[in-house]
């Protein structure tokens, strides 16, 4: 691949090591792709709230797709530039339909607002189970009526007695036809998006406004939600400690996040 005009990367598993942090190494060749005038984007399951601690470790602060491509971010002005809801009556059947589906799921919400900081109270909302599971001090606890009566750019269900592929299998067949389903980590946890939207989509909005192609695209990621990124990039490359699936969909396995894999591709053109 000559030079790309576009760097993706994943940020969990990814552009992370292993202990959640960004090393040194990364660091440097993240702020040398910046300095080039080469767009960097983070394309993230993460909604824009756990954003910014990245950025300010990256030093490279610009358009960053979350929520799996649902939720584009201004990152600089901590701003929300588009959301791709899912709207409540599709919320409401959906909870009902996983809830027979597989008993004892909990769920929760993810909403976008106006930025990473404003209305934290309104970004995060899930149902008392889920909390129990999966702190957060950002969750609000609410009845399954209000989690589901508004628009929402990720509804996650959580299982404490399944994987996530096993989950998945079962909601891909009930609700795949209704919701994007994946999944970026294998704790029992699921996440689902408006029909269509994935992290390839988020990211090819993103390109298509800097009139960048998608042979000009390098794109990092390890996980299953990152999948559609890779097969859609010019380049994809694939963590050595990636997902099975993801090695195979990838165009090349580099090393792993415990080693700055990402760096090391990085490094051949920066």
């Amino acid at each position: 691949m000559r030079q790309p005009c576009l760097v993706a990367s994943d940020i969990d598993g990814t552009l992370l090591d292993p202990a959640e942090r960004v090393t040194a190494r990364t660091a440097r060749s993240a702020r040398s792709v910046d300095a080039s005038g080469t767009p960097l984007v983070l394309v993230t399951g993460r909604p824009p709230r756990w954003v910014p601690r990245i950025v300010d470790s990256l030093g490279v602060a610009g358009t960053v797709v979350c929520a799996n491509g649902a939720v584009i971010y201004d990152a600089a002005a901590d701003t929300v530039l588009h959301s791709s809801d899912v709207d409540p009556v599709t919320l409401r059947d959906v909870t009902k339909s996983l809830r027979e589906a597989l008993p004892g799921c909990s769920f929760g919400v993810e909403r976008a607002t106006g930025g990473a900081r404003d209305r934290v109270d309104e970004q995060f909302l899930a149902e008392s189970d889920f909390h129990r599971c999966w702190p957060n001090p950002d969750l609000q606890v609410v009845p399954v009526d209000e989690l589901v009566g508004a628009p929402a750019g990720k509804l996650l269900v959580l299982h404490e007695r399944m994987t996530s592929a096993q989950m998945a299998v079962v909601a891909e067949e009930l609700v795949g036809s209704r919701l994007q389903v994946t999944y970026s980590t294998g704790s029992g946890l699921l996440e689902l998006s408006a029909p269509g939207v994935n992290k390839a989509t988020g990211l090819a909005r993103v390109a298509d406004d800097l009139g960048i192609a998608t042979s000009d695209v390098l794109a990092f990621g390890d996980m299953p939600n990152d999948i559609p990124m890779l097969e859609w990039a010019g380049h994809g490359v694939a963590m050595g400690n990636a997902h099975p699936d993801v090695r195979q969909a990838a165009d090349e396995v580099t090393a792993s996040n415990e080693v700055d894999g990402v760096a090391a591709v990085l490094d051949r053109w920066w």
